[in-house]
């Protein structure tokens, strides 16, 4: 009797789904349908399922670590020098499978912008005009001034930028449209999804001015949002406009403020600040939390959530904590 053969090694382009899967269910943001959906995936197709089982035993392997922890180190060395960092990156891909699922998830645009921060981290950058832009964390900008225009392109995360006065137009150019500063103080974030889809919303909040906004593809405004009000921008056009919240300009003081929101929204959005997963059990998602928590220390958030709340903090790793019922 000939011995059975081995099951052939998943493909690169079924591991690079794997591992966009098992970060997906380990976001804090999944759902049921995320989970069906999954599920649904690995039945798809047996190189599915292989995948799947690789990518959860490379991940246990590599000490319960998340595909993705290896990001904020790589882009802190990639801005230092990127050549270097994309050869390293090169040598990842075909080193170890391990190391390429940090690969496949890493965000090229921190790598290749103008100006970036990793996670958990701010910077204040000022412009050659002497405007400023403040990044929130895992934020990417590229920055164009010439002799007519000054143009800031935002490619991830959240900025908020502070004009200086100078006759050359100021614009901010999303994903969703081109947004004119009119002497002001603003805020722009890309949403939560910006690493899943195309076409992520926009948020505008001003502050101070106003702010000329043009859709992407038109070619007049729709119209200019004033200091104390706030939109979304997304493939339909433009929300309705509201007052500027406290919650979206918290992050400017390095707080993360929440007035009743879902445990599972405080985590999802704490989770921005720290490297590694951070889940929220679906048998918890649901409790209210408020307060205003310094985004400095996120373990210390979260041991006041389990003070504050019927939780505990299951810590497997530094880089993979899970809140669970207490």
């Amino acid at each position: 009797m000939s011995a059975r053969p081995p099951a052939s090694a998943p493909d690169s382009a079924a591991l690079g789904e794997a591992a966009q899967w098992l970060v997906r269910l380990h976001s804090g943001r999944a759902g049921e349908a995320d989970h069906a959906a999954c599920a649904a995936w690995r039945r798809a197709d047996p190189a599915h399922e292989r995948a799947w089982q690789r990518a959860e035993r490379l991940s246990q392997q590599f000490g319960a670590v998340p595909a993705n922890i290896g990001v904020p180190v790589l882009a802190r060395q990639a801005r230092g020098n990127r050549r270097a960092a994309l050869r390293t990156l090169a040598v990842l891909a075909t080193a170890a499978p391990a190391a390429w699922l940090a690969w496949r998830l890493a965000p090229w645009d921190s790598w290749t912008a103008d100006h970036a921060t990793a996670t958990g981290e701010r910077r204040d950058v000022r412009l050659a005009d002497g405007s400023r832009v403040l990044l929130d964390t895992g934020s990417a900008i590229d920055v164009r001034i010439d002799g007519t225009q000054r143009t800031v392109r935002l490619r991830a995360g959240a900025i908020r930028v502070t004009t200086a006065a100078d006759a050359r137009p100021f614009i901010v150019e999303t994903v969703q449209g081109r947004l004119r500063a009119l002497g002001t103080r603003f805020t722009v974030r890309l949403g939560d999804d910006a690493q899943e889809t195309a076409s992520p919303d926009v948020r505008l909040a001003v502050t101070e001015g106003a702010v000329e906004v043009t859709l992407r593809g038109a070619s007049s405004p729709a119209g200019i949002v004033a200091a104390g009000r706030q939109t979304v921008l997304n493939a339909q056009g433009a929300s309705a406009l509201t007052a500027v919240s406290p919650e979206s300009q918290a992050w400017t003081q390095g707080v993360l403020y929440a007035e009743n929101m879902r445990l599972a929204d405080f985590c999802a959005e704490l989770s921005r600040y720290r490297p590694g997963l951070l889940h929220c059990s679906p048998e918890v998602a649901n409790l209210r939390i408020s307060g205003a928590f310094q985004l400095r220390d996120t373990d210390y958030v979260l041991s006041m959530v389990a003070t504050t709340l019927p939780v505990q903090v299951l810590t497997r790793t530094r880089w993979w904590v899970t809140v669970v019922p207490a």
